[in-house]
């Protein structure tokens, strides 16, 4: 019984090098057959074609749908923000904004939803007496990807002035 055990360990091995060996033949035939098709066969290349077509397509509607969506939920973020309403209290006010810009910080360091953490500096700058200063700030110190979902959150929201002396236009 002893001597029978070594030959079953090769013929083991050998059959799962057959197996690999195999499937690497396989695929490099297919690979090949797949070659020979694209460069000879018409109809093939317009299949082809046409499935990179829908799927540039699909890539392409998901993209604008992604966009559409993001786009309502910071319509809908402003909107809840601005219904909770702001502290009007010059200490409440410095309290809220401090903690507002601390929690944008935080959540773009911890890799939260670029809109929640965009919102926390939209909430800050509402209650800044002078907002395009503070857009200068951010513009240095918050990411690019949060501060391009800012500026749509103040192009939405035409109550922050920050073109002219900085007092909100209401």
């Amino acid at each position: 019984m002893a001597s029978t055990q070594p030959g079953s360990g090769v013929q083991t091995s050998t059959v799962i090098v057959a197996t690999i060996g195999t499937l690497t033949t396989a695929a490099l035939a297919y690979a090949v057959y797949f070659d020979y098709k694209r460069r000879s066969d018409v109809n093939f290349r317009r299949g082809l074609k046409k499935q990179q077509k829908q799927v540039h397509k699909a890539q392409k509607e998901e993209a604008v749908a992604a966009e559409k969506g993001q786009k309502e939920r910071i319509r809908a973020a402003i909107d809840e923000a601005n219904e909770d309403g702001f502290p009007t209290d010059p200490e409440k006010t410095e309290e809220y904004f401090m903690t507002e810009v601390a929690r944008g910080e935080q959540m773009c360091q911890d890799g939260s939803d670029p809109v929640d953490a965009a919102l926390c500096f939209y909430k800050a700058l509402k209650v800044y007496p002078q907002p395009r200063e503070l857009i200068s700030i951010y513009d240095k110190t918050v990411p690019k990807p949060i501060l391009d979902i800012l500026a749509e959150m103040i192009a939405v929201d035409s109550s922050i002035s920050v073109t002219g002396s900085g007092e909100p236009v209401e």
